[in-house]
């Protein structure tokens, strides 16, 4: 079981000290415990009651004697403290170093995995099974110390006694029970791994559910679904409240059980002790010292418990920290500083599931757009527009063939790099809950105010955002809802004038909008494409009177490329789209 953990106790390092210490004052609180309380029953209690007569302490020496009596629990509490303090201080950095490590990762997985997981689900794994994580590699690495000291300190000083005292070695035979407090460990803990990852499944199912109602406020307020998810979040609820309870019968059975069987060794013990005519002042100080033994093998079996829900977590943790991440940096890569903008595609076949899978979104296609070039992507949904130009940025690999910026291939170019010289601005624009100003910089940190706001003028966005009261410096809300939807548009046009990059990528850049709002995003891209290498993916023909080359595509295949005029005369799929829309 602690073998599953060894990789993320990298995540103690760089509170290693503070874990050592907190761990060595455990100990010292689990001596105290264990040996050090029964010690003061026998050495200062006995004495204390025994003495009469002449033999009655005088008050310097009561006092003395007496005083052991809160050194020894302020030792004990003070390690104690102390250590809960050090152990949260430790949790808290592990938590931290996880909570950043999975978000780093989730910065480098590919688009495709986002694809196919639920956010709700990775929230639920970056929050509450990250959390799991952490308590259990804090508490563990503390237990694991402070526990067996307790244990071996009690039977230390059963031992001790035993050998000393007089028929106290009959207190040994209560320890028999000791091995039997292993069989409901192993069979609880065996159950409880299954359903804590059933449980941590259903977290991350109410965790969408509840992602999802959010995002989708307007419409469920539009087709009135309120009542229906309602009923959809309770269903969610009560499937991880009994999931959560069946985990919870285990985890809190064991605790119980071991107790009651610790009954039997200490009534054992006492029945033998008292048929052996045991003197009572052995057994009154070897009484905590069993107490103090059971309670550790008490807190032991809990300790398993959480184990078993924190490698349950681990599994999970590990389903996203493992993943292979395909779309990275070469080892030997190459350089490309400022790209000319020659796109080429050579034989490029891609499948969203990888070799081999069943929905192949293109086949072997070849293309060659020059630097400098227009280029329209055409042809019925689904047809492969999209993906074609996700693969310029690697936003995907190609599965099979290559697609190449200025004569290099993607694959061995920097990440950073590449997308540098790439701007991309699609139909629904994601702006984060900032400032304007803020999400303008993010098509290029370190710009002067100056620069912005000619971006914004290029864009026609600055008239708008001038007029708000608090200018530039005005919030835009979750996703940027308190913006129309072409304002939304223009500031993501902003960016890319900020970029000016060499590449442009226009997917849908004008679907969805208003004429007046069209027209004037229209007439800011005729300024922004001046000089770049442009791939603009849109259905209206409106959209696509200043390209230069179109590229027709149907199931996954480019069936004509060239000139307007020319592909209308040679692609009746062309040009069946085109007259539709001009009749339209």
């Amino acid at each position: 079981m602690l073998a599953r953990f060894r990789p993320y106790f990298r995540y103690l390092r760089p509170v290693r000290g503070k874990l050592i210490a907190a761990i060595i004052l455990g100990a010292i609180c689990g001596i105290a415990s264990g040996a050090g309380i029964p010690a003061m029953v026998k050495w200062i209690f006995q004495p204390f009651f025994e003495a009469t007569g002449a033999a009655r302490l005088d008050t310097s020496s009561l006092i003395a004697l007496l005083s052991v009596i809160p050194a020894v629990f302020g030792v004990r509490c003070l390690a104690q403290f102390l250590n809960s303090y050090l152990v949260a201080f430790c949790g808290t950095i592990v938590l931290e170093g996880l909570r950043t490590d999975l978000f780093a990762k989730f910065q480098r997985l590919p688009l495709g995995y986002f694809q196919k997981s639920r956010s709700g689900e990775l929230l639920s794994r970056a929050v509450s099974d990250a959390q799991q994580a952490q308590l259990t590699l804090t508490g563990s690495a503390n237990d694991l110390v402070v526990l067996p000291v307790t244990f071996l300190g009690s039977i230390g000083y059963i031992a001790y006694v035993a050998a000393t005292e007089p028929g106290a070695g009959m207190f040994l035979l209560g320890l028999g029970v000791v091995p039997v407090c292993v069989l409901p460990i192993r069979f609880i803990g065996k159950n409880l791994f299954r359903r804590a990852q059933h449980a941590y499944a259903a977290n991350g199912d109410v965790s969408e559910l509840l992602r999802e109602n959010l995002s989708a406020a307007r419409e469920v307020r539009a087709f009135g679904l309120e009542e229906r998810e309602k009923a959809r979040f309770a269903a969610g609820v009560q499937r991880f409240f009994k999931l959560q309870m069946k985990m919870n019968k285990y985890a809190f059975a064991l605790s119980p059980l071991i107790e009651f069987i610790t009954g039997f060794g200490i009534a054992g013990a006492l029945f033998v002790a008292y048929r052996a005519h045991t003197p009572w002042s052995s057994v009154i100080s070897i009484l905590p010292a069993l107490y103090f033994c059971y309670d550790a093998m008490r807190k032991m079996g809990k300790l398993q418990t959480e184990l078993t829900r924190g490698s349950a977590a681990l599994d999970r943790l590990d389903h996203v920290l493992l993943e292979p991440e395909p779309i990275a940096d070469p080892a030997q890569p190459k350089t490309l500083v400022r790209a000319r903008g020659e796109i080429e595609f050579r034989t490029v076949s891609f499948t969203y599931g990888g070799a081999g899978a069943e929905e192949v979104v293109l086949r072997e296609v070849s293309a060659h757009i020059p630097a400098g070039s227009v280029c329209a992507l055409v042809g019925p949904s689904g047809a492969g527009k999209s993906t074609f130009a996700n693969l310029v940025p690697r936003f995907y690999d190609a599965t099979a063939g290559a697609v190449l910026v200025d004569g290099i291939d993607v694959r061995d170019l920097r990440l950073g790099e590449l997308r540098g010289n790439i701007a991309v601005v699609s139909q629904d624009s994601f702006l984060f809950n900032d400032t304007i100003y803020n999400n303008l910089l993010l098509g290029r940190a370190g710009a002067t105010r100056a620069e912005v706001e000619q971006a914004a003028r290029d864009a026609s966005a600055h008239a708008f955002i001038a007029s708000f009261p608090q200018g530039y410096d005005t919030m835009v809300g979750e996703r940027g809802t308190s913006l129309s939807g072409g304002q939304r548009q223009r500031i993501a046009l902003a960016r890319a004038f900020l970029r000016n990059a060499p590449i442009l990528i226009l997917d849908e850049a004008t679907s969805a909008l208003d004429s007046e709002s069209e027209a004037a995003i229209q007439k800011a891209l005729q300024k922004l494409v001046i000089g770049k290498t442009v791939l603009i993916i849109a259905h209206r023909f409106s959209t696509l009177r200043d390209a230069s080359m179109i590229l027709v595509f149907d199931r996954g295949r480019i069936i004509a490329q060239g000139p307007h005029a020319e592909v209308y005369k040679i692609n009746p799929l062309y040009r069946g789209l085109y007259d539709q829309q001009q009749i339209g």
